[in-house]
């Protein structure tokens, strides 16, 4: 009896052995992949699995505007040229929140969030937030930068209805070519980032808009900082 229930215990060791084994593949297999083949990320596949629509056109980044792409790393990961998939200096200062018991302020890079979007879930954890660190790391020692951020205009939802992508996100909010945006488009779309469910880049408020004007202000200002996605490391600002 205590001889079967050992036995037992070691098959569920080795199935979940096995499936841990499998979920830490998926990763480190997909990631040279994507280097050359254009990715689906998991809240897409969420969306067909249900049937629910999705809007969707690759862009070649070199076929998005530069301001744009100033925009989004200057509000969203103003470190991205420069650290190795991880902001340590954010990091530090959400694990000192966490401790304190104030309220967490974010520090995903934008190499985070294409982990995040590519292999777990969008649901908020600690746990999730500690694997998105290794895997971060490990598109960033596998990928140029240039591929990190192209494959982020293309998988990050910009809509409330499925919309992925900056060729969805421009066309639903104003009707454009993700290369014929102005500094204020591209203002507007890199704020509705963080709650495109909520956020909308045609009809601003007033906060949306003041926030908009700030990353404006910084990209025109620090737009260099983002040289490392610019065709030939340049930009055209």
């Amino acid at each position: 009896m205590a001889r079967g229930r050992k036995r037992g215990i070691w098959r569920a060791i080795r199935i979940l052995s096995g499936m841990i084994a499998v979920l830490v593949a998926i990763p480190l297999v997909l990631t040279p992949v994507y280097l050359l083949v254009d990715p689906v990320s998991v809240p897409m596949l969420e969306r067909y699995v249900t049937g629910r629509p999705v809007v969707r056109q690759w862009r070649d980044i070199d076929e998005v505007s530069d301001r744009l792409k100033a925009s989004i790393i200057l509000s969203e990961d103003g470190q991205f040229c420069r650290h190795l998939g991880v902001d340590l200096g954010a990091l530090r200062d959400e694990v000192d929140n966490v401790l304190a018991g104030r309220p967490a302020r974010g520090a995903s890079t934008i190499t985070m969030q294409v982990a995040r979007n590519l292999f777990l879930t969008n649901h908020p954890s600690h746990f999730r937030k500690l694997l998105e660190i290794p895997l971060a790391v490990y598109i960033d020692l596998v990928m140029p930068k240039k591929r990190i951020m192209e494959i982020y205009l293309n998988i990050a939802e910009w809509g409330p209805a499925g919309e992925f992508g900056i060729e969805a996100g421009a066309q639903r909010a104003f009707g454009r070519e993700p290369q014929n945006l102005d500094w204020r488009t591209a203002g507007l779309l890199a704020v509705t980032l963080p709650n495109p469910l909520l956020r909308n880049p045609a009809r601003p408020n007033s906060g949306l808009s003041r926030l908009a004007g700030i990353v404006e202000e910084r990209a025109r200002q620090y737009g260099e900082r983002a040289a490392c996605v610019g065709e030939n490391g340049r930009l055209s600002l």
